[in-house]
């Protein structure tokens, strides 16, 4: 329940309304996350909202202790970010969150789930595809290495979850309508 509750602070949308009177859910995509936040108030809002997002997700795992309970806690992060109760169920995709969670339970899947997020957008100029790449990737690198198979499952758990909130993405990008960064 804790992980669930911090992570589904509207934060992002907080953000972005105090910092320039934007309500994100009734601009640009209607998400309220990073990507979001940058296309409608530029990079330091979005990268605000980034931040805040992996601090929820970082701050429940943390919260929760170590362990599974942990684990249980980063998912319902997630979970809570992307149906946030106070936002009518309506949040964010849950990557940024995620890289918080898996940022304090997995660094170094986390770090190549990063970096080919960076590369991918670098080189496409898709956030979508960058964060599609970087959900794919984290689970397969966790699975590969030794260590507590709680957090391999949350990351399949919440790879599935975030994939299903890029579906429309997905059509987007195979029917080549999908917006590029800047554009």
């Amino acid at each position: 329940m804790i992980g669930y509750a911090v992570g589904s602070l509207p934060i992002g949308y907080l953000v972005a309304h105090s910092a320039s009177g934007v309500d994100l859910r009734r601009v640009g995509s209607g998400n309220v996350g990073a990507a979001n936040g940058y296309r409608t108030g530029g990079l330091r809002l979005g990268i605000a909202v980034m931040l805040a997002d992996a601090a929820k997700g970082a701050g429940a795992v943390l919260l929760a202790g170590g362990g599974p309970a942990a684990m249980a806690a980063g998912v319902a992060a997630v979970v809570g970010h992307i149906y946030p109760v106070w936002l009518g169920f309506k949040g964010g995709k849950g990557v940024a969150t995620a890289s918080g969670v898996f940022g304090v339970l997995a660094p170094w899947p986390t770090a190549i789930a990063a970096v080919a997020f960076g590369v991918t957008v670098a080189r496409t100029r898709y956030v979508s595809l960058g964060s599609i790449v970087a959900t794919v990737l984290l689970p397969v690198v966790e699975w590969s290495r030794p260590g507590p198979r709680a957090v391999d499952v949350g990351a399949t758990l919440v790879a599935v979850l975030i994939l299903f909130r890029h579906r429309r993405n997905i059509a987007r990008l195979w029917s080549r309508t999908e917006r590029a960064l800047g554009t």
